[in-house]
């Protein structure tokens, strides 16, 4: 017996997690366990991801697809789970992922600081763990596939005053109480508005990403406040096409930005009902999180910290996105493994690079 246990302890630590960082990645995370010399690297070794997400929005719906494409394209199985926006659950998904022994585990959180004993359950078990999308805030986790969530809340709330000509009266969506998306994406809004004291907050509140919290959410402020309401800004596009049918049913016409580029959001964009977006490709940044985790479950080099830079999406190149997003998605996807190979591998990439007007292969 004694023999049996120092055989499994042996393998344990053969198969323990381990990488190098690249001029691709960004910062080092600190704080991780430990981690033996790795196993000699095999680009083609059969693996399997575990793969937990805080629910089943239209974002990450289109993530799935990217996820599902690379790991058809690149010998992968995945498992797959939704949340649906609990943390229990969510905990408990990635315990049963350690207990399958997976490969690897992609995770996007349902609320930060969060899952601490299943991240280090995960890495004493040798297996790699990568947010995406979401942030734990966790120096621990082995990798991360981060948007700059500050710097697109920026970007709606600069197209807003824009729009508005620095003077008026706003509301705002927020996101999840607690996720990373949600603070990130309210300082980048209200970095942008302490530059414009003519401009009143009426209201702001979560809808929790959903379009039916938010039509009622924004029916309620449209009883309270009416015609005085001049715009909307909503931390993701479902959020704001429920303003937006709130409003049509209050036969007003408000302007209103958002973020993800979700087709109906693109769509708005296009006929003018929305006067941006800011496209977080869910199907290239989740498909490049799984990407990522591949790597370092194969003992490939590759950096450990990457940040999406979302592209603003206005009437300049919403068509371009549509293309893309939708209109032409099953063509997009036969080529996304060698996009996003070629994002990684292009020293400081931009994994958010897709061919847009405006978009530049280098990250900024």
């Amino acid at each position: 017996m004694k023999a049996v246990a120092l055989i499994g302890v042996a393998a344990c630590v053969l198969s323990a997690c381990s990488y190098q960082e690249t001029a691709g990645g960004g910062g080092a995370a600190s704080g991780a366990p430990a981690a033996a010399s790795p196993a000699p690297a095999d680009a083609n070794k059969p693996i399997t991801i575990g793969v937990s997400v805080y629910n089943m929005s239209s974002f990450i719906t289109a993530g799935q697809d990217g996820m599902n494409q690379y790991a058809k394209d690149n010998g992968i199985t995945l498992q797959w789970n939704s949340a649906n926006n609990d943390v229990t659950t969510q905990a408990n998904q990635v315990d049963q992922f350690v207990g399958a022994k997976v490969d690897a585990i992609v995770i996007v959180p349902v609320q930060q600081g969060t899952m601490q004993p299943q991240v280090t359950e995960a890495l004493q078990a040798g297996i790699p763990i990568i947010e995406v999308n979401t942030s734990l805030r966790n120096d621990q986790i082995t990798a991360s596939v981060l948007p700059d969530d500050v710097k697109a809340g920026e970007q709606e709330a600069q197209m807003m005053m824009d729009k508005l000509g620095g003077k008026g009266n706003v509301v705002i969506l927020l996101g999840p109480m607690g996720s990373s998306p949600q603070i990130d994406r309210q300082q980048g809004i209200e970095n942008v508005l302490a530059k414009y004291p003519d401009v009143k907050v009426l209201a702001k509140d979560t809808a929790n990403w959903d379009r039916n919290q938010a039509a009622d959410k924004m029916a309620n402020w449209i009883s309270a406040f009416g015609k005085t309401i001049d715009g909307v800004i909503s931390e993701n596009d479902d959020m704001g096409l429920g303003a937006l049918q709130a409003v049509r049913e209050g036969n007003m016409s408000v302007p209103i930005v958002g973020i993800d580029g979700i087709t109906d959001g693109l769509n708005a964009v296009k006929d003018g009902t929305f006067i941006g977006t800011n496209l977080q490709d869910g199907t290239v940044e989740l498909g490049t999180g799984l990407a990522v985790a591949a790597k370092i479950a194969r003992g490939q080099t590759i950096g450990k910290s990457w940040t999406y830079q979302m592209p603003e999406i206005t009437s300049q190149n919403v068509d371009e996105a549509i293309k893309n997003v939708t209109t032409d998605h099953a063509t997009f996807l036969t080529g996304l493994t060698q996009l996003i190979e070629g994002n990684l591998a292009t020293p400081n990439g931009n994994i958010a690079y897709e061919g847009l007007t405006g978009q530049s292969k280098t990250a900024s």
